[in-house]
């Protein structure tokens, strides 16, 4: 098998263990590795704010995907739909504040979770994975 196939089968086994893992440490805090991701991304955005086909692709899913997830979270006060006051097609979505402090008591289980998964590898070879894949983006 070609190193390249090689590599696209192992980064995708790697990936699914990583998230399963992630899932299952956030599903403590009631929300998927999906849904910390459209907080993450809100929460490091001007005003918590982002139109929704932004979020969409900044996790890297449909439109319609993004709004499947929304709508969970919005019937939970962790998001908010906002109406856009420079395109009326197009709605804006928020952080709430119920939402924000959900995404920060996420993080540290996250970031702790993040941490033991990642352990075997040493700063050095952490940070040139991340130089590495940062390539393949």
């Amino acid at each position: 098998m070609p190193l390249e196939s090689e590599f696209v089968i192992q980064n995708a086994l790697i990936s699914s263990t990583i998230l399963k893992k992630i899932d299952g440490e956030l599903s403590v805090h009631g929300i998927s590795f999906t849904e910390y991701m459209v907080m993450h991304h809100l929460s490091m955005s001007a005003l918590k704010t982002m139109r929704r086909i932004e979020l969409a692709e900044c996790i890297g899913i449909s439109a319609s995907g993004i709004t499947r997830v929304i709508k969970p979270m919005v019937k939970n006060n962790i998001v908010e739909k906002e109406a856009n006051p420079r395109d009326a097609r197009q709605s804006l979505v928020k952080l709430s504040k119920v939402g924000d402090q959900l995404y920060r008591d996420a993080s540290v289980s996250f970031e702790h979770k993040a941490k033991a998964i990642l352990e075997p590898l040493s700063h050095n070879q952490l940070e040139k994975l991340v130089e590495l894949s940062d390539k393949l983006r």
